[in-house]
């Protein structure tokens, strides 16, 4: 498998610190509201590559932290006269029933900055115990110019970094490159005792401590938004390097940006979206497929259409399970024809193919595509008339729900939806045809139409699928 590794700006074949284990860092949310769509693309790519991991056989202890304290959120909790901790609960909350929806599997460990604070407190001694930081009453800062690789995930020069860094009013750091690891606790704010005074962790710290703590000093794969690269990783790399001498992370991975409408998304344009927002019009799963239907380093663009599409697309591939599901009801288990056995061999090269993709820098699209040129070949073979076998269908079935489960779609069962109303309906509607009651039958489809229930008459009877 190879992934394009940011740091050497190259696909490289990824190898673990372990054989068979994975050790993976991702950053999380900061828990003031909910999670905008931008946030929600790296969270579903770095979930995919999680799972495609553990498809590949691999033991995979994954961390995703929350950010439960910082500016953004003492500001908030402030405007709703609540405390912090109180916000971050209530968010934290609603992370999960967002995450939930969208198919994102909950993390190994989910740590939060502030369970945290004696991890964070130990890196922050260490590093100024071996001078790479300074206290300014009360305020540590951490002294880039002191580790001699600081840029290097950015690619980016020190000068060049430093001409666009800035001294905030206040601060006395000594260099503008310095940034903060414990920040001097302000009146009202929430804060933590240490060796420095009362006060809280700089934002680039806690993901260092909690790395080092739930996984280990080096690790296999640090990913992220491609937002993140500066000053955040950045920084989490010269603060890890410094303090434990050692490498932090071998592999690290950034995602492309997304466009609404073909700009950036911002609150001032007025195209600024959460996940929940796009909930109300699309399902989760459209979401995800759309996330995942382009390469994860690519840009991407956020629209309507593109949505309606996606929402096209999953359809295609659920109404394909549905038929195999119908079929599969009053198909007879008999022997595999020569026939049935070539479009199972093709069905495997279909599945290496898919497998081809994913291990090319986890390319979800063309593993998505593959999926549809399974479904494509399997609508032309396995039919109403086709008189195919039990195994030939449930192999197509199984490979398409096992494909599309690796990308965490494709896994809802409508049968599931079939209310007691909706049975009770079918078996009145089958009766009635069975009485040669057409008026009556024509009624009942009618109002399973307005339930979101489709009714096909098919010589092996009712076959149902969903709008």
């Amino acid at each position: 498998m190879k992934l394009y590794n940011t740091l050497k700006r190259e696909k490289e074949e990824f190898v673990p610190i372990e054989e068979g284990k994975v050790k993976m860092y991702s950053c999380g949310p900061t828990v003031y509201n909910f999670f905008h769509v931008g946030n929600a693309r790296p969270f579903i790519i770095f979930d995919t590559l999680r799972r495609y991991f553990e498809y590949r056989g691999y033991e995979v202890t994954f961390v995703q932290n929350f950010t439960d304290i910082d500016d953004k959120m003492i500001n908030k909790a402030n405007e709703l006269g609540i405390t912090v901790k109180e916000l971050a609960d209530e968010y934290i909350g609603e992370y999960f029933k967002d995450a939930k929806g969208l198919g994102i599997k909950e993390a190994t460990y989910h740590p939060r900055a502030t369970e945290n604070i004696d991890a964070i407190i130990d890196i922050v001694k260490d590093l100024e115990e071996k001078g790479f930081a300074y206290n300014v009453d009360g305020d540590v800062y951490f002294s880039a110019k002191k580790f001699a690789q600081y840029g290097k995930l950015s690619h980016q020069p020190l000068e060049d970094l430093e001409a666009g860094a800035r001294i905030n009013v206040n601060e006395d750091k000594k260099d503008p490159m310095d940034f903060a690891l414990w920040k001097k606790q302000k009146e009202g704010e929430p804060a933590w005792k240490s060796p420095w005074g009362m006060g809280r962790p700089g934002w680039h710290i806690e993901c260092s401590a909690m790395a080092n703590r739930f996984l280990a000093k080096t690790i296999d794969i640090h990913s992220g938004g491609q937002d993140l690269i500066f000053p955040h990783h950045e920084n989490e790399i010269a603060q890890s390097e410094c303090a434990n001498g050692c490498t932090f992370a071998n592999y690290w991975l950034h995602n492309g940006y997304i466009n609404i409408d073909n700009r950036k998304m911002s609150k001032s344009l007025g195209n600024f979206f959460t996940v929940r927002d796009i909930a109300e019009e699309f399902d989760y799963e459209v979401i995800r497929l759309f996330m995942l239907s382009a390469h994860y380093r690519s840009p991407i663009n956020f629209s309507k259409t593109l949505m309606e599409a996606a929402k096209s697309s999953m359809e295609r591939v659920y109404t394909c399970l549905e038929n195999l599901e119908f079929f599969g009801e009053n198909a007879k288990e008999k022997e595999l024809l020569n026939s049935e056995k070539e479009y199972i061999k093709k069905l495997d090269d279909f599945k290496q193919k898919y497998i081809d993709a994913m291990d090319d820098d986890l390319n979800t699209a063309d593993a998505i595509s593959v999926i549809f040129e399974i479904v494509a070949e399997a609508n032309k073979t396995i039919t109403a008339n086709s008189n195919s076998s039990l195994e030939a269908i449930n192999y197509t079935k199984d490979l398409i729900r096992e494909l599309g489960g690796v990308l965490g779609l494709f896994v809802n069962d409508k049968k599931d939806e079939i209310s007691p109303e909706i049975e009770a309906l079918l078996e009145e509607r089958k009766t009635a045809r069975a009485e040669k009651n057409w008026a009556k039958s024509d009624e009942i489809r009618d109002k399973l139409k307005e339930m979101g229930v489709i009714v096909k008459d098919t010589a092996q009877g009712q076959q149902i699928t969903f709008e």
